[in-house]
């Protein structure tokens, strides 16, 4: 009984990470406000707006939290951000996230 315990707590634990981490194949379709600036793929073509492909994920869902509560403050991406729900927002950390940045086509960072 003690082994079926645990096994069905890891599979909750690994269930509810995989939850919280977002779906970037939903983020690619709600991430159409966001191309106007970052592109689709996610590397800006425009040097005042940051290229977000390849960030860790945890640092976008974060960072469009903070733009949405105010503790960053970017008009753009405050009025962007302001109808976007939690699962959005994990689901286009997880679609940027998943791109290539710039370690990975060889340039600096």
């Amino acid at each position: 009984m003690k082994r079926l315990v645990l096994i069905l707590l890891v599979q909750l634990v690994f269930t509810a990470t995989a939850m919280a981490n977002g779906n970037p194949v939903a983020g690619k379709e709600k991430s159409q406000a966001c191309v106007a600036c970052h592109t689709e793929t996610g590397m800006s073509a425009v040097p005042t707006f940051p290229n977000i492909a390849g960030q860790y994920q945890d640092y976008l869902y974060h960072s469009l939290k903070s733009y949405k509560s105010g503790e960053r403050n970017n008009p753009i991406m405050s009025g962007i951000v302001a109808g976007l729900s939690d699962q959005d927002m994990k689901d286009l950390a997880a679609y940027y996230a998943s791109k290539d940045g710039l370690f990975s086509i060889g340039l600096p960072k």
